[in-house]
């Protein structure tokens, strides 16, 4: 069973020339053309040297950035069950429109990911519906309710990626150990959402002075960082290997950044809006500045920020969580958690981080690409022989998310109404191209 899968496509023929070509792994960083041929990179060139055959497309590349198309490893696609929310197709398309050349969801869905035959049912979907290749994490445990472990074997030989009860803890550290014993048998990485429950409570935002003013129940961070270090020492314990999601907090980059110098198998994660926002943006009481984990204080954001540079953070995910309108145009405290994020996560970290010189734009283009990675899937890359996972972006591109309009079906974008600068302007996933910017055009050479 293949752990990624995708609607066919024809390979793409096509050459981009003349963009500034950046690839953190294989040391490209420069002006070049790049031939793709049947879907592979057949040649890298100089800006010029490169011939585009008869028939093949041409882009021209000048004044843009091709980087190794972004691979994201934690998305909501909400199938099944919640298709009014998003499907296989939206989701995908949305990503393909972020630049995004592979993405992995999560279980909570209704009903959850928690058996084969669901999880062998959502694969052939993507098969007819997916734009980008789509691999599935399978519940941890049945149901979602941290009780009783899901047949994680027969999981793993039906293409699940790993196991994760994202959106909920696993509440009882004897259900983990049992999960990283089994883990050991079946493979797979066990991603966690880090969560105490008795701590977070009714918690709507983060626990500080922002939300004493506004009156609101806060989520301390204490709640992520505490389940952190009880994790890492199971995980020590079972010599197994787990995956922490979204991390918020300083307190939790201190236990992560720990539990790795001891020699505990973790990696960790961080989203775009976690790097970018605090709680003083919910003051707006904007309800898709509502997640889980809360964005939370500026000494938390600036401890993000440094374990992104330092590596104590492997990877950036979106947490791409989309919501009906309807369920997000209530009062605050009512809303569910969650924002999207696919179309702007490269265009808000180069907004807000890149171009303010907070962080390099190889730094960021390392970490979107590598979390795949982390659950057995390999980091796209631009060099001769490799399949085409491209993104042509266009870094001086201005544009506002709402304005342009959403691919997703969803349009809780905690960026929705900021202008943003750099636009995705083709995305090749899997030798296909999977994306084209409506006023952006390719021509026949």
């Amino acid at each position: 069973m293949s752990f990624l899968s995708r609607m066919p496509g024809p390979p793409a023929d096509l050459v981009v020339a003349g963009a500034h070509v950046l690839d953190p792994r294989t040391g490209v960083d420069g002006p070049a053309d790049v031939l793709v041929r049947d879907g592979v990179i057949a040649e890298i060139g100089a800006p010029g040297a490169t011939a585009a055959p008869e028939g093949v497309e041409t882009v021209d590349g000048a004044g843009a950035h091709l980087f190794p198309a972004f691979v994201d490893p934690h998305v909501h696609l909400r199938v099944p069950g919640e298709e009014h929310k998003e499907d296989l197709e939206t989701g995908t398309r949305a990503a393909a429109a972020g630049g995004f050349c592979a993405v992995v969801g999560m279980p909570n869905t209704a009903p959850p990911i928690d058996g084969a035959s669901v999880l062998r049912s959502v694969h052939d979907l993507a098969v007819t519906h997916a734009r980008v290749p789509v691999g599935f994490l399978a519940a941890a445990t049945v149901g979602q309710r941290g009780e009783t472990l899901t047949e994680m074997a027969e999981l793993r030989d039906a293409g699940a990626l790993g196991f994760t009860d994202d959106g909920l803890p696993i509440a009882s550290a004897n259900v983990l150990r049992r999960a990283l014993q089994y883990q050991k048998l079946c493979g797979g990485v066990i991603a966690l959402h880090e969560e105490d429950p008795t701590l977070s409570g009714d918690g709507v935002m983060h626990e500080g002075s922002v939300s004493a003013l506004l009156g609101l129940a806060g989520i301390p961070s204490i709640s992520e960082s505490t389940m952190i270090a009880r994790d890492a020492a199971i995980a020590a314990y079972e010599e197994g290997r787990i995956h922490v999601q979204h991390i918020s907090a300083v307190e939790s980059v201190q236990a992560v950044a720990g539990a790795k110098a001891a020699g505990v198998r973790m990696t960790g994660e961080v989203t775009p809006h976690h790097l970018i926002l605090t709680d003083e943006d919910v003051r707006s009481l904007d309800t898709a500045l509502k997640f889980n984990p809360p964005a939370r204080a500026e000494r938390d954001r600036a401890a993000l920020l440094d374990a992104l540079r330092d590596g104590t953070i492997d990877c950036i995910a979106t947490d791409h969580a989309p919501h009906a309108p309807h369920e997000k145009e209530v009062p605050f405290e009512e809303a569910p958690m969650g924002t999207t994020g696919l179309e702007t996560a490269f265009a808000a970290l180069n907004t807000f981080l890149v171009e303010p010189g907070v962080l390099p734009l190889e730094l960021v283009v390392e970490r979107m690409t590598g979390g795949g990675a982390l659950f057995g899937l390999p980091a796209p890359r631009i060099a001769v022989g490799e399949t085409a996972n491209l993104a042509l972006v266009g870094l001086d591109r201005a544009w506002q998310p709402v304005e342009a309009g959403y691919e997703s079906r969803s349009q809780n974008c905690c960026f929705g109404d900021r202008e943003l600068r750099g636009r995705v302007l083709v995305t090749v996933a899997a030798g296909t191209i999977a994306y084209r910017e409506r006023t952006f055009a390719l021509s026949a050479a």
